[in-house]
């Protein structure tokens, strides 16, 4: 993942020294966090223990929610979120665009990433789909589901050595965006993360990208991480075009990737 933590030199949050933990304990954490990844990748709907969260009908939208993942992308799937991409974030990235539309496209088909897909609700499925079987809502055919209006891209991993929930992308459509469809699906991504006990949320943004500031900073309380360019280095921040955000869940988390600017440099 991009950025790195300044070191602490045995200190903690607290600005107390703390024991260097044993051979034995890092690997015991190791197999745990391991365990914890494996178990919430093997999930195969993250939207069945939120069912209230498999439709979205408020500010005049009427979507519908449904799970993925990147090694099980029909060839229709992978060119709309392909063009979703390129249409809302060629213009953000700049010259840097040729460069990460392939890095992007490698990532949307790893097996590691999961997925949410959002589509309108036709007249005649909103209702049923709610009360579909997982195999029955995997047959329904795309015409009866309505057309497909955004995705969120998320994979569980390691960052700075805890188990946290990653955002890779979050693109809606420019009909349904300022609808609070967005906050809507950060809020369902939180819920997956701390049922599947992940430290925190963490996610990318451009800077330019002032919508999305401005929601994750203002609206949803997340912070800017100490794994953040800025945090880590003001200078390189500079130089930088993005900043990684984060919500963390446990008091380690806490203090590992939201850890006050002082005490991020206490020598």
């Amino acid at each position: 993942m991009i950025g790195a933590p300044m070191e602490t030199k045995g200190i903690n949050a607290n600005g107390e020294s703390k024991a260097k933990p044993s051979r034995k304990a890092i690997i015991e954490k190791k197999k745990a966090m391991d365990a914890l990844l494996k178990a919430a990748s093997s999930e195969r709907d993250h939207l069945s223990a939120f069912p209230a969260f498999r439709r979205y009908q408020a500010n005049g939208l009427s979507v519908l929610l449904e799970s993925g993942r990147g090694d099980k992308l029909s060839s229709t799937l992978k060119h709309y979120i392909q063009n979703l991409l390129k249409a809302n974030m060629e213009g953000l990235y700049g010259s840097e665009w040729l460069v990460e539309e392939k890095v992007k496209r490698r990532e949307m088909v790893a097996p590691e990433a999961r997925y949410i897909f959002v589509r309108e609700a036709s007249n005649a499925s909103a209702s049923e789909m709610l009360t579909m079987s997982e195999q029955e809502r995997t047959s329904a055919s795309c015409e009866e589901r309505g057309p497909m209006v955004g995705f969120l891209h998320f994979r569980f991993v390691i960052e700075e050595e805890l188990p946290v929930l990653y955002v890779y992308e979050l693109q809606l459509e420019p009909c349904v965006q300022g609808k609070g469809l967005g906050k809507f699906l950060m809020q369902l991504i939180e819920l997956i993360a701390r049922k599947n006990h992940m430290g925190a949320v963490v996610l990318t943004v451009q800077k330019s990208n002032s919508v999305a500031m401005n929601l994750y900073l203002s609206k949803m309380r997340y912070i800017i991480s100490t794994i953040s360019p800025s945090r880590v280095d003001p200078l390189i921040g500079i130089e930088k075009s993005y900043e990684i955000l984060c919500k963390a869940f446990s008091n380690e988390a806490k203090a590992i990737l939201e850890e006050p600017l002082e005490k991020v440099h206490l020598a």
